[in-house]
């Protein structure tokens, strides 16, 4: 399907961050659009997601449907999904029905802006899937100060060791905060 479904094609029907994940940042041939983004069915052709919320119902994301939470979401509360930017689509569809959807859209975007930064500028070939979960999974206010601290870096040093710094500052914030940047094992 080539015509899009949604407007905020980087926030999924379903609440995943798309525009936070490692496959829709990639550069390769199997980048990802994002959800109901033109060409989006031919990487996901069976997104149940996408066809209830965005084509049966015209919605943008689930939390607007007033079934929500429907038994699609019930691997999510069970956790079984290790995808990171899993970890908070229901986190995600509150936020969207709490503030509405361009502010979510809005603060979604800084985090964008500022995982395109850590890629561009420290991913030595082997970091973005852990850039895109630190940006999914941090707060906003803690991935902007870690960011100007970067900048300082990045002017300084060589690549390998830009990138030790910058993830050794987000090792330590997201333990501060608790915060476990690792993929989940599905149960």
């Amino acid at each position: 399907m080539n015509q899009a479904l949604k407007q905020y094609y980087t926030i999924g029907c379903c609440g995943i961050d798309c525009g936070l994940c490692p496959r829709y940042v990639s550069k390769s041939a199997s980048a990802c659009p994002g959800c109901g983004a033109s060409g989006f069915y031919d990487k996901h052709p069976s997104c149940g997601f996408l066809t209830c919320c965005a084509k049966k119902h015209g919605l943008e994301v689930c939390s607007d449907c007033e079934e929500y939470p429907c038994s699609r979401f019930e691997a999510e509360n069970e956790g079984y999904d290790s995808f990171v930017t899993h970890r908070k689509v229901l986190n995600n569809q509150e936020q969207i029905k709490l503030k509405g959807i361009d502010m979510f859209y809005t603060e979604q975007k800084q985090r964008m802006e500022i995982l395109a930064y850590f890629i561009d500028h420290f991913d030595k070939g082997r970091s973005k899937s852990f850039f895109c979960q630190a940006c999914t999974l941090l707060p906003t206010e803690h991935l902007s100060d870690i960011k100007l601290k970067a900048e300082i870096v990045e002017r300084s040093m060589e690549i390998k060791e830009r990138n030790r710094i910058l993830t050794d500052m987000i090792q330590k914030i997201s333990e501060r905060l608790e915060i476990d940047l690792k993929l989940r094992k599905k149960l």
